[in-house]
């Protein structure tokens, strides 16, 4: 027996003598501890919290109670000991294996792979890193059918991936398709290669908070194709880079054929496009088109390039709102052809800005054969940029109804009665499986953006890595200044969470969430429905969880609400499927114009109620009705 479990068993032994506990064997009870069990847990130290600090005719939900941090008593001290001593890093491997967080090997411990003698086909792969990938080669293809499809957390990196390559072709057909935090890198990407082709035919379709980074892409490569057919289309959230993007290239044709189609709050960014290219020709056939609220940077686009052809067939055409920005564009460069078929046809005004457009341009061709709107063109060059058509004089009514509001996503009170059919969207937890910490660890973990680079060093996040971009955002979230009337807190332990819905709503509580996801993306039926406090405008705090290693929530107070629960009804046989829990907001007049519930159903910030249903997982704290 080490120092740590004696001093455990002891304390252990005069507990137990105090208060009457018994042993394994005994038929007792103390709340809803069998005496059987390990009093010293994380979960019997829950039930007692809850015992403590909820008035007794509140039930103890079995969700809540199951997220309880899974430690042993010992291990569960021996963590919190290394947490206050600062040196939990140290058994960071340990730690996250014993506690079931979320973690995984950052790039220096990753599977690599250095060459390959021969063609590689992936027909399914997933969260890997490969370190130096197709390198070297001599004609031949590599290529992935199914990359990280389907995955929930989808983060994966290449570095140095066909480097030096000649006659060589990669295909990406599926990457990181369907899935929930893709987030994928690309460091050196055919750098200096020579012939060939890289192909993605579907990157990031249909992914919530895609994060693709392609650091050097195409660099000094001679004779490449590049092509991505369909670039993040319909995805939610996130932030797409190209930093070096076939700088020093000679005669690289890249094509993006749609690129952020039907995407919502996607941020693209390329930092120098094409610089001191030569011959090359770069094309985006479709760019943001039918996008909601598109933010698009390009720094640097075919500066000191030698007759290269650029070109935009239709630019962020149809899309809602966003901000355009072009800095330096075709600058100092030579016989450059750069045209805009169609830019910022849009429904609604966005901010555009051009600065040094085409500026030193010498025996080139730039032109916009149509300018759907515009806020500001500075500093370009007079003479040789040609307008066919130009229109600022764009409808600021646009449309209120953006396809990528999932259905049923948003509804109104009106929906929430007996007999109504209508769509249930996805409320299938789409975070990964985490736990709750005991108090005693979480409290002595440092949670600030002050202290960011000693949360990665206790979660094993190197600087620039996926996990650090994880952690800062949600400590960022955290950090956020609470809105008109919101009282929030970040909780990474259940008895934090009681604490704060407790100084809400005082010790009468009761914590709710739908019951299953059977029905989800599904047609139901609206079967009984109970109202809350009698159905009348209460108070209620709301927790959702937030992307970390251990499981965080964001709670927060909502002070005029309506919650139900609601019987839901399987449409052909009337049978119950599920038991939901909806909360409609009665108050929106402090939400954005461009909230998603505007769009699906119009209107705007205090003009109406918005509804939605309680998803898997999170939960929202009421009075005891």
């Amino acid at each position: 027996m080490n120092n740590i479990e004696a001093t455990l068993f002891l304390c252990f032994f005069c507990i137990f003598s105090s208060s009457h506990v018994h042993f394994a064997g005994a038929k007792q009870t103390a709340g809803n501890i069998t005496a059987s069990e390990n009093p010293f847990t994380p979960k019997a130290s829950l039930i007692r919290y809850w015992n403590n600090h909820i008035n007794g005719d509140s039930p103890k939900p079995s969700f809540f109670l199951s997220k309880a941090s899974p430690l042993t008593a010992v291990d569960s001290t021996r963590f919190a000991s290394l947490a206050s001593t600062h040196v939990l890093h140290t058994r960071h491997s340990d730690f996250c294996s014993a506690a079931k967080l979320f973690c995984f090997p950052e790039l220096a411990n990753a599977h690599s792979i250095d060459k390959h003698g021969d063609d590689v086909s992936f027909a399914a792969y997933s969260g890997k890193n490969f370190t130096n990938y197709g390198s070297d080669r001599l004609s031949g293809a590599d290529s992935f059918k199914n990359y990280s499809g389907g995955d929930n957390i989808a983060v994966d990196s290449f570095r140095r991936y066909s480097r030096n390559s000649a006659g060589h072709d990669d295909g990406f057909t599926n990457y990181a398709g369907e899935v929930n935090v893709a987030d994928q890198s690309f460091t050196t990407y055919a750098t200096g290669t020579t012939g060939g082709s890289g192909e993605f035919t579907n990157y990031n379709t249909n992914a919530n908070e895609p994060n693709g980074r392609f650091t050097s892409y195409s660099d000094k490569a001679n004779g490449r194709s590049q092509t991505f057919t369909t670039y993040s289309d319909n995805g939610n959230t996130g932030d797409q880079s190209f930093t070096s993007y076939s700088k020093n290239g000679n005669g690289a044709p890249n094509e993006f054929s749609g690129y952020g189609t039907g995407s919502n709050v996607v941020n693209t960014g390329f930092t120098k496009y094409g610089e001191t290219a030569n011959g090359a020709n770069d094309s985006f056939t479709s760019y943001g088109e039918n996008g909601n609220v598109p933010v698009n940077d390009f720094k640097g686009y075919g500066d000191g390039g030698n007759g290269a052809v650029y070109g935009f067939k239709n630019y962020r055409d149809q899309s809602n709102i966003g901000v355009d920005s072009f800095s330096s564009y075709a600058k100092n460069s030579n016989n450059e052809k750069v045209n805009f078929v169609n830019y910022g046809k849009s429904f609604n005004l966005g901010s555009d800005n051009f600065t040094g457009y085409g500026q030193g341009n010498v025996g080139g061709n730039v032109s916009f054969k149509t300018y759907g709107q515009g806020q500001s063109f500075k500093v370009y060059t007079k003479d040789g940029v040609v307008f066919a058509h130009y229109s600022n004089n764009v409808s600021s009514s646009g449309k209120t109804v953006n396809k990528w509001v999932e259905e049923g996503k948003f509804f109104r009170e009106s929906m929430l009665k007996e007999g109504t059919l209508m769509q249930m969207p996805d409320i299938k937890d789409k975070m990964p499986k985490r736990t709750f910490l005991p108090r005693s660890i979480v409290s002595n973990l440092p949670f600030s953006s002050s202290e960011i680079g000693e949360i990665w060093r206790v979660f094993g996040a190197g600087e620039n890595s996926s996990m650090a971009g994880i952690i800062s955002s949600a400590v960022s979230e955290c950090e956020r200044p609470a809105s008109k009337g919101e009282t929030k807190r970040c909780v990474g332990s259940a008895e934090d969470m009681i604490d704060f819905a407790t100084s809400v709503l005082g010790r009468g509580v009761v914590v709710r969430t739908t019951e299953n996801v059977v029905g989800s993306k599904k047609k139901i039926v609206i079967g009984k429905v109970n109202g809350i406090n009698g159905g009348n405008v209460t108070r209620a705090v709301s927790c959702h969880q937030s992307l970390y290693p251990y499981l965080l929530y964001y709670c927060h107070s909502v002070p005029r609400v309506r919650v139900y629960e609601a019987d839901l009804l399987d449409p052909k046989s009337l049978e119950k499927i599920n038991h939901g829990v909806a909360i409609c907001h009665i108050d929106t007049s402090a939400w954005s114009p461009s909230h998603g519930a505007f769009l699906a159903l119009g209107s705007g910030p205090g003009r109406i109620e918005v509804c939605h249903w309680i998803f898997e997982n999170d939960m929202t704290w009421n009075f005891v009705d």
